[in-house]
């Protein structure tokens, strides 16, 4: 009885450990399916970000597929931002922990945050996205 009792919690564990691993395997396969319609796409457990020439997509992502998805195009946007907990870092030098948003400011004076759970893949799509937002202003 007292052995029942203490592998309990462990297979409740396992369980869950179980589950966790299914439903996120279900989130990066919806994600695969979303992902193919861009030209580059990411995804990370807060959010999913596609490009596709000028537009910008992103969204969360569930076992469904993405979901709240909201697009913009890199023509509406002035510049492009890394916030780390909340605070403005440069893109040439990320911390390599801490919360990380990319923040797009608009044209308009409004921004857009993506949600990135490494700071070092927000810089390395920060600067991917400078360089074409820089490229695009050129044409213009």
């Amino acid at each position: 009885m007292q052995h029942g009792l203490f592998w309990l919690p462990l297979l409740a564990f396992f369980i869950w450990l179980a589950w966790s691993g299914w439903n996120e395997y279900q989130k990066v396969e919806a994600y695969r399916v979303w992902a193919n319609q861009f030209d580059r796409a990411k995804y990370d457990v807060y959010a999913v970000l596609g490009q596709k020439e000028r537009v910008l997509t992103w969204g969360i992502p569930t076992r469904q597929g993405p979901i709240d998805l909201k697009s913009f195009s890199l023509g509406e946007v002035q510049a492009i931002q890394l916030r780390v907990n909340g605070q403005l870092v440069d893109l040439a030098s990320p911390p390599g922990k801490g919360r990380a948003a990319l923040e797009f400011v608009g044209v308009n004076g409004e921004s857009v945050s993506v949600p990135f759970t490494e700071p070092p893949l927000a810089a390395k799509w920060g600067e991917y996205l400078r360089q074409e937002l820089q490229r695009l202003q050129v044409e213009t």
